[in-house]
């Protein structure tokens, strides 16, 4: 079997966990760009950890010019079975408080300014995004946060939309008749491209605001964001050190194929295909393209 190798996208602080050994910041290059920043390899009791600052170090990276392509294809180069996403987001629905943590199982995506595939003229393919979370990672989460009595809903629709600004209150009201629960700027196409990569994805989504619909609270703001993540960040940082803890250091097979998502999704003919794209390629979908 494969051997499991847990990586986190997110923010400050989680690169700063107790108990971190073998930690060294590597870059890692890829054909599709620069990555928000180097990766920092670790280990936590014997489990292979990767992160990745998704914004970058000191968050110079606005979420529209995050090259998403090059994030994912360098966790793939760094040997990571298993992303988990740490994402602020703002709650759609009364229940969701600031505070809260969101393990969200569908996306809408909403954004149109990024690459969203690495297939394309010369090799197309159409992964399934039915199913966008792996729901063996996400059980994993949940365990870990019940382990550490950290509360976590299970389930629930991530609006992803472009930004850099916050939502028109039209547009948060639309997106609340739409059902959706929580919204935020990230996510996709990050989901897309760690599906396209056969790397199973989950999110952390963590409330902090109510976007700007609700009538008793204001219109969210930057100051109210920070302050709510810096009040996340030991509890996040116990349920990702529990996770690592506790994690399968054999990858386990997803129930719903995010690791094998390949196997049926390419289109284009042997003899048609874009040798210079498949060389790009040759992380994301070597496994498929060298049979």
């Amino acid at each position: 079997m494969t051997q499991a190798v847990l990586g986190i996208i997110g923010g400050s602080g989680l690169y700063d966990l107790p108990g971190l050994e073998k930690t060294e910041w590597r870059q890692v290059g890829t054909p599709w760009g620069e990555p928000s920043d180097a990766i920092l390899f670790a280990e936590l009791d014997g489990m292979p950890l990767r992160f990745l600052p998704r914004h970058g170090r000191g968050h110079r990276i606005s979420p529209s010019g995050i090259d998403y392509r090059a994030n994912i294809d360098a966790m793939k180069r760094a040997g990571v079975t298993d992303i988990v996403s740490v994402s602020a987001v703002g709650s759609l629905k009364e229940e969701l408080a600031p505070g809260d943590f969101v393990l969200v199982d569908q996306f809408i995506d909403r954004t149109f300014a990024r690459e969203k595939s690495f297939f394309g003229t010369g090799l197309v393919a159409h992964v399934s995004m039915a199913d966008p979370v792996s729901p063996g990672l996400a059980a994993r989460i949940a365990a870990a946060g019940a382990a550490e009595d950290i509360s976590c809903r299970r389930g629930g629709t991530y609006l992803v939309m472009e930004g850099p600004q916050f939502s028109s209150r039209a547009e948060s009201e639309l997106y609340r008749t739409w059902g959706c629960d929580v919204i935020g700027m990230t996510n996709m196409p990050e989901a897309k491209l760690a599906r396209e990569a056969e790397i199973c994805y989950a999110t952390i989504a963590m409330v902090t605001d109510y976007d700007c619909w609700h009538p008793d609270h204001g219109a969210v703001d930057v100051s109210q964001v920070i302050r709510v993540m810096g009040e996340n960040t030991a509890r996040v940082q116990r349920l990702v050190a529990r996770l690592a803890r506790d994690f399968p250091r054999e990858h386990e097979p997803c129930p719903v194929g995010s690791d094998r998502a390949l196997d049926h999704a390419i289109m284009t003919a042997p003899g048609a295909r874009d040798p210079g794209l498949m060389a790009k390629l040759d992380a994301v979908a070597g496994r498929v393209l060298s049979r």
